[in-house]
């Protein structure tokens, strides 16, 4: 039996919404949207972060058979220079919602913070992602769609590790940033280096 609350209010549908790569110097955030059925339980299903890559694919084939809908909603390094990175994360979790085929009545978003989407109720729940499953799974969906996205990007651009840190700020990263500069992908308004040298556009 899964250890995560199956809904937070049983006569409504809920989607659950979570984002990936908040925290990156490069590439796109991703965020999902998954509503599951009301019986849906799953002994592995955790916050995608607790969870090993091998366990995070595999629930990704068990959420996007079993759930009632899901979708995934990005927004582009480009798009959160202009409207920074918490508006950014919004925008994702609006568009992956947008995209649900099933209109939920109640969103539970992982966090303490959101733009309320239009019609719909939302609950922010402080580390959603280890309480609710179909945040759990939204976790799961945006990391892995995430992962994904990031391993076909570092065939672009090998320099910068982004097979292993997936844009996040490893000292190889840094390290590349400092010696190749930034790429279109790079996120301009991050600092993308400690002591913000000036950066090779």
């Amino acid at each position: 039996m899964s250890l995560l609350e199956s809904y937070l209010q049983a006569d409504r549908i809920e989607a659950g919404c979570d984002e990936a790569g908040r925290g990156c110097l490069a590439g796109s955030v991703f965020a999902a949207a998954v509503i599951l059925p009301p019986d849906f339980t799953n002994e592995i299903l955790n916050d995608s972060k607790k969870l090993s890559e091998k366990n995070r694919y595999a629930l990704r084939e068990v959420i996007e058979k079993e759930a009632l809908s899901w979708a995934v909603g990005i927004v582009t390094a480009a798009e959160i220079d202009q409207i920074n990175i918490l508006n950014a994360s919004f925008l994702a979790m609006h568009r992956a919602i947008q995209q649900l085929k099933i209109t939920p009545q109640h969103l539970l978003i992982d966090g303490n913070r959101f733009k309320a989407y239009p019609t719909i109720d939302h609950t922010c729940i402080i580390k959603g992602d280890g309480k609710m499953a179909s945040i759990a799974a939204a976790s799961v969906l945006a990391k892995t769609y995430r992962d994904d996205y990031m391993l076909k990007l570092h065939q672009k651009y090998p320099n910068y590790g982004w097979d292993t840190n997936k844009g996040y700020p490893t000292k190889k990263h840094r390290m590349a940033i400092r010696k190749y500069g930034i790429t279109d992908l790079h996120r301009k308004t991050f600092g993308l280096l400690p002591d913000q040298l000036e950066l090779k556009l």
